[in-house]
């Protein structure tokens, strides 16, 4: 038990980046703490945080030791709700994170009715533009869009989008569309993504993939602000389908080039779990499953 006891205060400590932080955290004395760290590095004879006046931070062989503890509790956590039984009702904090327009889109829906079906839950939702890391962050789910890298997570495929070109009505009766990749060249070009002004869209063309520079106009952060601009017929922009999905369904927006798009991108579900789940993470997979399954907009198939 002091070994528990020691991990769980050094995970305490680290994420939240202080001792004092740490002892509210676990509702102790930071001499407490400050105590059963320093007994923890004495045993294991390594010093794993470095103390200033102002900060703690881990150290290299403090941070893998962390990623240890972390799996390891979890792991217990997992074993205790197991043995309380597999239908115990879903009940504890869940962390989940999401790009931004899909989580908004996709994943809100199903969490505000997982909090309602369980009232004795919590969820941190994060949604943001970039892979995660599950373990150094502590999400328990989350959803990625695009191959996944071979690694120790669990993963269930919920569904696919398309990379889509796009424009509204009004733009194209005043420019026309355009019949092959070459022709974006004359065209007014939206870009969403501030990492190149000159940015390369690829298709498929006479049985392999080439890659067009385009020069946008105008270059956006954000999806929502692309999507903006071109409903308002500015021009065209490369978007995923469920980023436009009640666009198209509407006639507000027109799809371009389909017959030239790379094949679909998977949408998966990803979590770090192990054997036993718990039952927060568990009723929550299983709702958003079940739900963006059956979602036409993650169905679709290339024209």
């Amino acid at each position: 038990m002091d070994r528990l006891h020691g991990m769980t205060v050094f995970v305490a400590v680290a994420e939240e980046q202080g001792f004092a932080a740490g002892a509210r955290r676990l509702g102790l004395s930071p001499a407490a703490v400050t105590r059963a760290v320093a007994a923890l590095e004495e045993r294991l004879g390594v010093r794993l945080l470095e103390r200033s006046t102002r900060h703690v931070r881990v150290t290299e062989a403090g941070q893998r030791y962390l990623d240890d503890c972390r799996r390891l509790l979890a792991e217990l956590d997992e074993a205790d709700e197991a043995a309380a039984g597999l239908n115990a009702a879903p009940r504890g904090l869940l962390a989940i994170t999401a790009p931004v327009l899909f989580g908004r889109m996709y994943v809100m829906p199903g969490i505000v009715d997982y909090l309602r079906r369980y009232p004795d839950t919590e969820v941190s939702a994060v949604f943001v533009d970039r892979v995660t890391n599950l373990l150094e962050e502590g999400y328990d789910v989350a959803v990625r869009i695009g191959e996944l890298p071979d690694s120790g997570l669990r993963a269930l495929r919920v569904g696919q989008v398309r990379r889509m070109i796009c424009a509204s009505p009004d733009y194209l009766a005043r420019h026309g569309a355009p019949r092959n990749p070459s022709d974006l060249a004359s065209h007014t070009i939206v870009a969403s993504t501030g990492a190149s002004t000159q940015p390369e869209w690829r298709f498929r063309e006479n049985g392999g993939v080439r890659g067009y520079r385009v020069r946008p106009r105008l270059t956006v952060t954000s999806n929502d602000s692309a999507i903006e601009a071109i409903r308002q017929g500015l021009g065209l922009a490369r978007l995923l389908s469920y980023q436009v999905a009640p666009l198209l369904a509407s006639g507000a927006l027109v799809p371009l080039l389909e017959q030239f798009e790379l094949p679909p991108v998977p949408v998966n579900i990803v979590h770090r779990e192990g054997r036993h789940g718990t039952a927060r993470v568990r009723a929550l997979i299983d709702l958003l499953v079940a739900r963006l399954r059956g979602d036409p907009a993650l169905a679709w198939t290339v024209a």
